[in-house]
């Protein structure tokens, strides 16, 4: 299964190709997820949990009574030059072998982390183990995220970005460095499924614009589709150099909230299809006719 589509192919005002369900770090079920969609008139619709298509079937079904167009998609978490790199596939084929192996491997390496995570708290006197432990039992991808939210929990950090200063971020004491696969084989696992590599969020790795240029170049020779040049967070400096490596590599635009929680009023479910001149539409790699001109405010 591809795509599913719930109606013929058409003109999307507004998208989302980028969120996070409760199989991964958002906090809304697929289904409730989809409902908050409906609400901001979200037309077509990606589920991009890290490393699991666990909550894409639920979507998809969510998505054909609310009359949304759906993709199976993933955020694969990769390597490049040392850097942790996401990469979002879209369209993906779910019964896939190749990628499912490649998605399972993630995730043991996601939970040999947690555990090793766990250790250290408990070194440092925090119940470590326990926390380990709570994370994984959740259903889906255990992230460092989740750890974060136990040690707010518990009292041991006043939110999730303290507990990341505090304890688990990089150079912190309980922090444990990942092996992730290199871009490489993530855009080749995506590739296996009949999907689209995205270079997802650009404007957050920590390099020089040479820098970002040369992942983007690595990127596009592993096979990669497209790039995200209008997400939430991102000003106008940042898109703009989104979209000028967009035309550079020729790599397709897409968009997305980057959805994990409700309530926050910066980062809503849905943006505009309209992309900067010269950049062509994520939607028409995928076989979707995009919108042209005027869109609404």
């Amino acid at each position: 299964m591809m795509a599913s589509m719930n109606a013929a192919l058409q003109p999307f005002e507004r998208i989302d190709l980028h969120m996070h369900s409760s199989w991964s770090d958002g906090v809304l079920r697929p289904a409730e997820l989809v409902a908050l969609a409906a609400t901001r008139s979200v037309q077509l619709l990606a589920l991009t949990d890290h490393d699991t298509l666990a909550g894409c079937e639920e979507a998809r079904q969510a998505c054909a009574e609310a009359q949304i167009a759906f993709l199976y998609a993933s955020e694969l978490t990769s390597l490049w030059k040392g850097r942790e790199v996401h990469i979002v596939g879209l369209q993906l084929d779910p019964a896939a072998p190749a990628l499912i192996a490649h998605l399972e491997a993630v995730r043991q390496s996601r939970r040999e982390r947690i555990q090793g995570i766990g250790l250290k708290l408990s070194a440092h006197g925090l119940p470590g183990t326990e926390i380990a432990a709570a994370v994984l039992a959740l259903p889906g991808t255990p992230t460092r995220l989740h750890v974060a939210r136990e040690l707010v929990q518990r009292g041991h950090a006043e939110d999730e970005d303290d507990a990341f200063k505090r304890w688990i971020g990089k150079g912190q004491p309980a922090a444990v460095a990942a092996a992730w696969p290199a871009i490489e084989a993530s855009a080749a696992a995506i590739s296996s499924a009949g999907g689209l590599a995205i270079l997802a969020h650009p404007h957050r790795y920590k390099l020089s614009a040479g820098g970002l240029r040369e992942l983007c170049a690595a990127f596009r020779d592993a096979g990669g589709a497209g790039i995200e040049v209008s997400l939430p967070g991102m000003g106008p400096a940042d898109a703009g150099r989104a979209a000028a490596l967009a035309r550079r590599f020729d790599l397709a635009g897409s968009c997305g909230s980057d959805f994990h929680v409700p309530g926050v009023p910066w980062r809503p479910l849905g943006r505009f299809a309209k992309l900067p001149e010269g950049v062509v539409p994520i939607t028409e790699r995928l076989g979707l006719e995009p919108v042209r001109g005027a869109l609404p405010a």
